[in-house]
């Protein structure tokens, strides 16, 4: 299609592959915010889960930690799982932005405004 073209047609490919790429970046934005992670504390007395995106979406506690004068203990195991959960999903939404700009022949470390 660009054939002959010379620079012009290198020029057409390469927004080509920038619309391209948002596209898929735009899709896969969408995407995280489905994706679920689950963090967890105190050998899974305490869980949350939340997006790819980070966002909190559930919180289970087992119901043997709830002991009045170990309040404290309690809100630190919850501090604790919802922190990994933000941790993994930070890291689940790294690897997905990875895993799509290798596919298009981009460097894995190029940075992104988002």
């Amino acid at each position: 299609m660009f054939k002959g073209l010379g620079q012009m047609g290198d020029m057409a490919n390469m927004l080509k592959s920038a619309q391209e790429l948002q596209q898929k970046m735009a899709d896969l934005q969408e995407q995280m915010r489905e994706m679920i992670v689950e963090g967890s504390s105190g050998a899974g007395l305490v869980k949350a889960t939340c997006t790819a995106k980070g966002e909190l979406r559930g919180l289970d506690i087992d119901p043997s930690i709830f002991n009045p004068e170990e309040k404290e203990v309690v809100e630190d195991l919850i501090l604790a799982a919802i922190k990994d959960a933000q941790t993994k999903a930070s890291q689940k939404s790294q690897d997905e932005m990875n895993a799509l700009t290798e596919g298009m022949g981009l460097p894995k470390d190029i940075k992104f405004p988002f």
